[in-house]
């Protein structure tokens, strides 16, 4: 096991370059199980996430290489294998797994989610979605049975908007006989992207982006060559981090439309942002930071997974703010963590009230799930002292070369065996 070492309090400069979006990543990929031949996907980041789903296709099947950030897969042998345990369980997405089998092979057993434990990640509206288009599903023993005759089209109403059980419908009913029309659809970026992958690959698919999406079933879908979106969380994350002790930051590789809820509450806490078409500039002066107040909520809101950074920012801005969580229960978990470095918050609910500007002191700290280790990252680039973050398996699920990017801008950041493992590896000795 490794832990993250950051001295804080330096300046950063210079440009900063965002990966491919892990969001998108871990649809696209169980998408190409939809394929009847190769599949290319070109600037995948190259995270755990990525390489679990890797494996994962391996075992059923595929064959798949995976270089320079280009995934090829190939899916013609592919079998509908029973995925219940394994890697499965380090996967928070893996139920995309269950609508591309299901779509293919018209049945499908996948292990329950794993991955950051944030609460219960619910499935019942994908579950809603796959029994609408004519799959009997079974949860048994920690896995999700499903089974189909066949597939026809069908008009499904999500009661609440999810983006995982938009994808899912979309994965399952594009092969399916018939229309099928899902209302009340997720807007992100995400979904236009593995949309665009789809249509790319033959299916027909209209309104991606919009609340409704209408999918007309084809016979057969095959491969094609998709570039991935930028990642606009982990883009969020540097300019958060650049707002917290940056002088001059340029984020390249971008879409700001985005993270524009970001931008706006940035400008509003009197960081300068500057947008262009592929990058982002955050400028600080010394001009002191003014408070402000954050509500999560699905795209184009706020994004859930900023609130964390975000937060330790906010413990750097004159005044008190509120922050709302709307979308996951476990979600202020880290700010235990944040308490220990001195961050001054009241955790009541859903809410938090963060009182700044706070002087963070380096301690030892640990990454319960993948934001909050981003969260604690920015906290220790603030810090006074040196910080040490363990938990950073969770960090590895979403940001590709970390240490090395956040190097490159200034920060003194570097990665060590941590002292259980040192002191192992030095007995085996």
């Amino acid at each position: 096991m490794e832990k993250i070492v950051i001295e804080g309090g330096n300046r950063l400069n210079g440009t900063i370059q965002v990966g491919g979006a892990k969001n998108s990543a871990v649809a696209l990929i169980p998408a190409a199980i939809l394929a009847d031949s190769p599949v290319t996907i070109e600037q995948l980041p190259d995270i755990s996430d990525v390489r679990n789903l890797c494996e994962l296709l391996k075992e059923i099947g595929g064959k798949v290489t995976f270089e320079n950030n280009t995934m090829v897969i190939d899916p013609r042998e592919m079998i509908p294998m029973p995925l219940p345990n394994g890697r499965v369980k380090k996967l928070r997405a893996s139920y995309y797994l269950m609508g591309a089998m299901l779509g293919r092979f018209k049945k499908a057993v996948v292990g329950l989610p794993g991955g950051c434990n944030l609460g219960p990640r619910p499935i019942d509206q994908h579950i809603k979605g796959f029994e609408a288009l004519g799959a009997k599903v079974t949860n048994e023993q920690g896995a999700i049975y499903l089974q189909a005759d066949e597939l026809r089209g069908a008009r499904i109403y999500l009661d609440v908007v999810s983006v995982g059980a938009t994808i899912n419908i979309m994965l399952a009913a594009v092969l399916a006989k018939g229309r099928t029309i899902i209302e009340n659809a997720a807007k992100e970026p995400e979904i236009i992207d593995v949309a665009t992958l789809l249509s790319g690959m033959g299916a027909k698919i209209k309104g991606a982006g919009t609340d409704v999406i209408r999918i007309d079933g084809v016979e057969s879908l095959h491969g094609c060559r998709h570039c991935i979106i930028p990642d606009r969380i982990e883009a969020g994350t540097y300019m958060i981090l650049a707002a917290a002790c940056g002088e001059r930051v340029l984020i390249d590789n971008v879409i700001p439309p985005h993270v524009e809820s970001l931008t706006a509450k940035l400008r509003e806490m009197g960081v300068k942002v500057h947008t262009y078409d592929d990058q982002i500039e955050i400028v600080r002066d010394g001009t002191p930071l003014k408070k402000a107040d954050i509500k999560t909520l699905v795209y184009p809101g706020f994004p859930t997974d900023l609130q964390p950074p975000l937060t330790v920012l906010l413990t750097q801005a004159h005044g008190a703010s509120l922050v709302t969580e709307t979308i996951f229960d476990h979600r202020f978990k880290y700010v235990d963590e944040l308490r220990r470095m001195g961050a001054e918050i009241k955790v009541e609910g859903r809410s938090a009230i963060v009182e700044g500007p706070t002087r963070l002191q380096a301690a030892k700290v640990n990454a319960t799930d993948l934001r909050a280790g981003a969260a604690l990252v920015v906290a220790g680039a603030v810090a006074n002292g040196i910080t040490e973050i363990t938990g950073v398996e969770h960090i590895d699920r979403g940001y590709s070369g970390l240490v090395d990017k956040l190097r490159g801008i200034g920060m003194k950041i570097w990665r060590e065996k941590t002292e259980t493992e040192e002191e192992t590896t030095a007995v085996g000795r």
